[in-house]
C-alpha cells in the first residue's frame, strides 16, 4: 500500500471535475501538491479546499514547448515528483465526416502530444529518482468509438498505447504506469467539449449527467494507485462493456448502433 503523505503529486486539469476532487482527497492523505490547468483563478480556489500545501502552476497542454521549465519549478518547490496524474483535456461533439482538421489536431496536441510531452519532461527526475508513478486519465473512449466522438477517441487510444509500452521500458526503473478508464462521471467535459469548427458546445450531455460523482471517481483512482493496478475502472458498467466488445463483438456493436448519439 503506497503512503501519499509527504509524497509530490501533481495533477493536469486540476481546477475542476475528477482533476479537482483528486486534489482535495489527495490533500487529506499529505500529499504535497502541485496544481495545473489554463484555469489559475480556479486553481487557488481548489488550493483553498485542500488541507496540505499547494503549488499553483498554471499550464496548457497545447502550448508544450516550455514543461522542462515547468519541471524545474516543481522541482524548486518540492524537490521530488513522485506521482503524475495526467488528467487534463478536451473532449469533442461532432461527426467526423464535418469535423475540421484542425479540430482533428488540436484535440490531438492537448490529449496525446501535451500529455505526453509533459510525461517525457518528468520521466528523467523518475528514472533518477528509481521510482515514480504515471497515472493517466484516459475513457472508456480509449477502448471503444462511439458517436460523435471520433477525434477525442483517437487521442485516448494513441495515450493507451503510448503509456502501454511506456510502462514495459520503464518497469526496470521501479516506474509504475497507470491507465484510468472512467465511464460516465459527472463533470463538465461535455460542456466544455469542441464542435466540429472548434467552437465550444457549452451544451450538457444527459448520459455524462446520470453519471457517477467526481469524488467517488477520484477514490476509485486513488484505491487503484494503492494496489497499483495497471488499469482502473470507475463508473459501474464499463468493464462488462469492454469483456461483452470482446467476447462478444457483434452483440457489442449492434447496442453501440443502437445507442443516441450525444
Amino acid at each position: 500500500m503506497i503512503d501519499f503523505h509527504g509524497k509530490t503529486v501533481w495533477i493536469t486539469g486540476a481546477s475542476s471535475g475528477i482533476g479537482k476532487a483528486l486534489a482535495i482527497k489527495l490533500s487529506s492523505l499529505g500529499a504535497n501538491l502541485v496544481l495545473s490547468s489554463r484555469k489559475e483563478d480556479q486553481l487557488h480556489k481548489v488550493a483553498n479546499l485542500c488541507n496540505s500545501e499547494c503549488f499553483i502552476l498554471k499550464l496548457d497542454l497545447e502550448k508544450n514547448n516550455d514543461f522542462q521549465e515547468k519541471v524545474a519549478e516543481v522541482l524548486s518547490k518540492f524537490k521530488t515528483i513522485d506521482l503524475l496524474i495526467n488528467n487534463g483535456g478536451i473532449s469533442q461533439r461532432s461527426i467526423a465526416s464535418e469535423t475540421q482538421i484542425e479540430v482533428d489536431r488540436k484535440i490531438m496536441e492537448i490529449n496525446y502530444f501535451g500529455t505526453i510531452a509533459l510525461t517525457k519532461s518528468v520521466l528523467p527526475i523518475m528514472q533518477d529518482q528509481k521510482s515514480g508513478h504515471i497515472v493517466t486519465v484516459s475513457s472508456s473512449s480509449g477502448k471503444f468509438g462511439f458517436f460523435l466522438r471520433s477525434s477525442y477517441s483517437a487521442s485516448k487510444f494513441a495515450q493507451v498505447g503510448f503509456f502501454e509500452s511506456l510502462r514495459l521500458e520503464e518497469e526496470k526503473n521501479n516506474i509504475k504506469v497507470s491507465l484510468v478508464f472512467p465511464f460516465l462521471v459527472k463533470t463538465n467535459i461535455s460542456l466544455n467539449a469542441v464542435s466540429h469548427n472548434g467552437y465550444v458546445i457549452n451544451k450538457k450531455d444527459p448520459l455524462i449527467e446520470n453519471g457517477i460523482s467526481p469524488e467517488q471517481c477520484a477514490q476509485d483512482i486513488i484505491d487503484g494507485i494503492m494496489d497499483n493496478k495497471k488499469e482502473i475502472y470507475s463508473g459501474g458498467k464499463g468493464s462488462w462493456i469492454i469483456h461483452l466488445k470482446r467476447f462478444l463483438p457483434e452483440i457489442f456493436f449492434k447496442i453501440m448502433r443502437n445507442q443516441k448519439p450525444s
